[in-house]
């Protein structure tokens, strides 16, 4: 097992500052060199202080941006307009990256498509739902109306 300190949000594992233990393979094939997250030392322990103190001090201004942000996402339908046969059926699915495109494009702002999270995969037109973690304490459901494309 390896010890880490996460510098980026990992889904299922933690947010950055955490320290965590992950097994080798996994620090060593994929957090370090994605750069989500540096090896723990004693050293490393006071850049963990700092991040929490960073993460503290933006945390006030945005979970109210984030509430607000959620508000204005949830009231309105996002419409994506994408390859589809004959029965409406897609070719392939949708991706978190066209959501999160379609979402600037509707003029709602801008949000990691990181970030997003389709339960079941969209493989036909209609509307369906996916989740945005705009903040730790914040999801955002989106109301997806999925079209075929002219």
């Amino acid at each position: 097992m390896s010890k880490l300190i996460l510098t980026h949000e990992v889904d299922g594992l933690g947010t950055p500052g955490d320290v965590v233990e992950v097994k080798n393979g996994y620090a060593r094939n994929y957090l370090v060199p994605q750069g989500f997250a540096v090896v723990w030392s004693r050293g490393g322990q006071k850049q963990v202080e700092q991040i929490k103190a960073a993460r503290s001090a933006r945390a006030l201004a945005s979970l109210e941006d984030a509430q607000a942000f959620k508000a204005s996402l949830e009231g309105t339908a996002v419409k994506l307009a994408v390859k589809a046969g004959n029965e409406g059926r897609l070719f392939g699915s949708v991706k978190p990256a066209q959501i999160a495109d379609a979402v600037a494009e509707a003029g709602l702002g801008q949000i990691d498509k990181r970030k997003v999270q389709i339960v079941n995969p969209i493989k036909v037109v209609g509307s369906h739902e996916a989740t945005v973690r705009l903040h730790e304490d914040v999801l955002a459901t989106i109301t997806l109306q999925v079209v075929a494309a002219k």
